[in-house]
């Protein structure tokens, strides 16, 4: 089974090859990129079906069984968030009519980076795959030149970045001194004995505080606001929806497999309510357009990773649920963004010369904020029916959650009124083109497509969920041959 392999090298093999395809080929170097990104997609909904059919496989590399060999992952929730990243990315391509072959080769390091860092196994590949995604992400948030504030925005992003990778590799050799292994299942094996202590605990502070930095989760991601706000649209959209799902889908991974137990949850239920009251507030009193959606990304993940702090089957449903729809409508809001940027009061009456447009902004902030019938009430619901049933602490969590629904709806609606006032006379609409359309169509299209298929999809990220949680089961498809000797 070599396609774990593909969907990592692939990528990376493009982003090598595409200056070349450019300089000698330069119509076949427009399309290389989006060509490698749809084979990378045949071959991820062909492990879809076949981990829906045979369920999760294991692939070993470098000839060297587990514990000690490089073992790469094949299960429903790696598969499905490697699937949004491709889908992400050919989206936010329709927007890039403007050849910059950089920017391409980042885009594609990201993807490939971004499949290795869900399918690894173990946590040293998990850094090194980390670390590819950052270093794409920091030349992304900088690619365009002119920009003093965008250079300040993305040198603080590096910064932090480092800083966070520096406290991921410190919690690595912790995990390493007290076990003498990174391979994944190995931890799940020894993790009661070994990591359920105060060293343990402490690896997993610093590594969530690592990942932390671009899951957007409190307190490092100051970043978040100047980035987005300074980054070219589409690469704003890509980071917000979609590369801060991988990060907190390996944070889960880490939870699951090596500290479910009750300090780590709470830690993580607390990171999660602090970042959701400072986002929410911070979104509310935002005078900037993409700084308000900037700012609501950051609540939103902070809903996810409370979501994610609930322990059992119903916390991984609801946080897998608000994650993709996070994915999926803040990316579209993001797109809106292209030529409706700077001040929010300038939006004034823009309705009137961009109908289109605003219907779509209204209908992704309705979703967002959890009006019924749209995919996010559903999400929305799931967590609450989680929250409330696990009780004590997490029942606070949800009342925090419905304050910040409030708090949500009002400054969208804010938005929603300043748009269908009457125009100010000095104002000069900005119409986006139809090629900048093009992806929020698309994105539309995807979330009528969920709100007409909540059952089934509520089925599927049932039968991912309980996989997930059946710590057993990983350890028995990566290490079925070293246990049996010992």
């Amino acid at each position: 089974m070599m396609g774990p392999i593909l969907l990592i090298i692939l990528p990376f093999l493009g982003a090598f090859l595409l200056p070349i395809i450019y300089r000698h080929y330069n119509q076949a170097g427009y399309w290389a990129a989006p060509v490698v990104l749809v084979i990378s997609l045949v071959i991820c909904i062909g492990l879809w079906h076949g981990v829906n059919i045979v369920g999760p496989q294991s692939l070993v590399m470098g000839g060297v069984s587990a514990p000690l060999g490089i073992v790469f992952y094949v299960d429903a929730l790696s598969i499905l968030f490697v699937l949004v990243l491709l889908v992400g990315s050919l989206i936010l391509w329709l927007g890039a009519w403007h050849r910059r072959i950089k920017e391409e080769m980042l885009l594609l390091l990201m993807v490939g980076g971004g499949s290795g860092l869900v399918l690894s196994g173990d946590l040293f590949n998990i850094y090194v795959f980390f670390e590819i995604v950052a270093v794409a992400s920091y030349g992304l948030s900088a690619s365009r030149r002119g920009d003093p504030c965008g250079y300040a925005a993305s040198l603080r992003f590096l910064l932090l970045g480092s800083l966070g990778s520096a406290f991921i590799l410190l919690g690595i050799a912790i995990i390493y001194a007290l076990t003498g292994t990174l391979n994944l299942s190995h931890l799940a094996m020894l993790a009661p004995q070994a990591l359920h202590g105060m060293a343990g605990l402490s690896a997993f502070a610093l590594m969530l505080i690592g990942f932390a930095v671009k899951a957007e989760l409190f307190p490092v991601n100051t970043w978040v606001a100047e980035v987005y706000a300074h980054a070219p649209v589409r690469i704003s959209a890509l980071l917000a929806g979609i590369v801060s799902k991988l990060a907190i889908i390996v944070v889960l991974r880490l939870l699951l497999l090596l500290y479910a137990h009750e300090q780590a949850y709470m830690l993580l239920l607390c990171i999660g309510v602090a970042g959701l009251i400072t986002g929410e507030l911070a979104a509310f009193y935002a005078k900037d357009l993409r700084r308000m959606l900037a700012y609501s990304s950051i609540g939103q993940l902070s809903v996810i990773a409370i979501a994610f702090s609930i322990p059992g089957t119903l916390g991984v449903v609801s946080g897998l649920a608000l994650a993709l729809h996070h994915a999926l409508v803040k990316t579209g809001l993001f797109m809106l963004t292209e030529k409706w940027k700077g001040s929010i009061s300038s939006l004034q009456g823009m309705a009137h010369s961009a109908k289109w447009p605003s219907v779509l902004l209204i209908i992704f902030a309705l979703s967002l904020i959890g009006v019924p019938p749209l995919p996010g009430f559903w999400a929305k619901f799931l967590l609450f029916k989680a929250g409330f049933s696990a009780g004590g602490g997490y029942s606070y969590a949800m009342l925090l959650i419905l304050l910040s629904i409030i708090i949500e709806a009002a400054y969208f609606f804010r938005v929603i009124h300043l748009l269908y006032q009457t125009p100010a006379a000095s104002s000069t609409p900005l119409i986006p083109r139809n090629k900048e359309l093009q992806p929020m169509l698309v994105i539309s299209g995807l979330l009528l497509l969920v709100m007409l298929t909540i059952d089934p999809i509520y089925h599927h990220l049932s039968k991912i969920a309980t996989q997930v949680v059946d710590v057993q089961a990983y350890i028995d498809h990566t290490l079925p041959a070293w246990k049996s000797t010992h």
